[in-house]
């Protein structure tokens, strides 16, 4: 009799601890349909690598998930209807096979990739300027090549003899006030300052993202040539499944950064600079390309003007293809200015910024960190106006996770 009681007890404790390490949840769509929607949430305490299956009309889906520093990530795939909500379940264990989604160095570069598919590229090691070429221009510490989902490679870098110092994406301040003097770190041709990898660099793949967390310096130049570090700053890059039969991709971007002298520094008020830069490929010209934001503004007067987010598509020997540039409303002086070079730039070439100091200047506090954040789409062809909105809502507006 003992036996059978020790067996049935044994059996309950069982049952109980399996229980135990199954955990649920729902996704609350909110007022906004949501659509292939990027979903974090923290994990419990104690809780590392799970899997996930979404649990609907009996069915249970199994679910692609990232886990990094207790925060779990995967897509709400497909249209989740405004007010509707969706039911998962994780338990313990790892997910059989190589992920998905990698971050792998090679020489002098890191590629972001997909089952062999190209995302983006971040060069940590100095890339050289063109021959002949004054080594001033010589950088490291930014993206480029950003691909497309079909192939088509959307960034330029040492574009032409005018701007050599435009690299890819990119983002030095181009104002500042630092130690009392002028500092430009944007136009490095003027010998002031610079942008550069500082050697810490840190990579993740997975399931549902793979990306990194890169440190850079804004090296400012003294007079004697000396050097002194103004700003440090750290670039954190996700990257996302493509979606839509392959054709859509997201990524996010967000540059955290702190003033590396006691006495801080102030970001001046100027036209461009900072936040997010962005050169186009040479194929992006006046006659071959379209900007759109979310203030109906295009190309002829959206420079100077405030934007959510900005579209800008065209047409390349290699097929249409464009990207989608949303802001964060939590970034300073939201929503962001933009800088929009006018068509008849340099062949109608096409250079985009989000300026956070294009109206007034920002001031930075030794001590302090602060954050600019963005999510970018990379497409095939074309999206609509109403596509980008949602996109942005989503962004802006992510969907609640309740645990049961």
């Amino acid at each position: 009799m003992k036996k059978i009681q020790l067996s049935i007890t044994l059996l309950l404790f069982m049952y109980t601890a399996i229980r135990a390490q199954t955990i649920r949840l729902a996704v609350k769509a909110g007022d906004i349909i949501r659509y292939n929607s990027i979903v974090y949430t923290t994990l419990p305490e104690g809780v590392g690598e799970v899997i996930m299956e979404e649990v609907s009309n009996g069915k249970r889906i199994p679910v692609n998930v990232s886990v990094q520093d207790g925060q779990l990530c995967w897509i709400m795939t497909g249209t989740t209807p405004a007010g509707a909500e969706r039911v998962y379940e994780l338990r313990k264990g790892y997910a059989p096979g190589a992920p998905l989604l990698k971050a792998v160095k090679q020489s002098g570069h890191l590629l972001l990739e997909e089952k062999q598919s190209p995302i983006l590229q971040y060069n940590y090691e100095t890339v050289a300027a063109p021959a002949g070429k004054d080594t001033v221009y010589n950088r490291s510490g930014f993206i480029h090549p950003l691909w497309a989902p079909n192939g088509v490679i959307l960034t330029n870098i040492f574009p032409n003899a005018g701007h050599l110092h435009h690299m890819g994406i990119w983002n030095p301040w181009t104002h500042t006030l630092f130690e009392g003097r002028e500092t430009d770190f944007w136009n490095v041709q003027k010998r002031e300052g610079k942008v550069r990898f500082a050697g810490h660099l840190e990579t993740f793949s997975g399931n549902a993202w793979c990306g990194f967390s890169a440190q850079q310096d804004h090296i400012a130049y003294g007079k004697d040539g000396t050097e002194k570090t103004a700003i440090t700053e750290t670039w954190v890059v996700k990257a996302y499944p493509a979606t839509d039969k392959g054709s859509r991709r997201l990524w996010d971007f967000t540059s955290m950064f702190t003033p590396a002298s006691p006495n801080g520094i102030t970001l001046l008020q100027y036209r461009y600079g900072g936040g997010f830069g962005l050169r186009t490929t040479a194929d992006f010209t006046a006659k071959t390309s379209q900007v759109l934001t979310s203030e109906g503004n295009t190309r002829r007067n959206a420079d100077s003007t405030r934007a959510r987010w900005v579209k800008i598509s065209g047409t390349t020997p290699k097929g249409k293809a464009g990207l989608l540039i949303m802001s964060d409303p939590d970034n300073f002086d939201s929503p962001e200015p933009l800088r929009v070079w006018p068509e008849d730039a340099e062949g109608g070439e096409l250079m985009f910024n989000y300026t956070p100091t294009r109206m007034k200047p920002w001031q930075l506090y030794a001590g302090s960190r602060y954050q600019l954040k963005y999510r970018i789409m990379v497409f095939d062809g074309d999206i609509t106006a109403e596509e980008a909105e949602s996109a942005w809502q989503d962004y802006a507006h992510p969907p609640q996770v309740n645990y049961r």
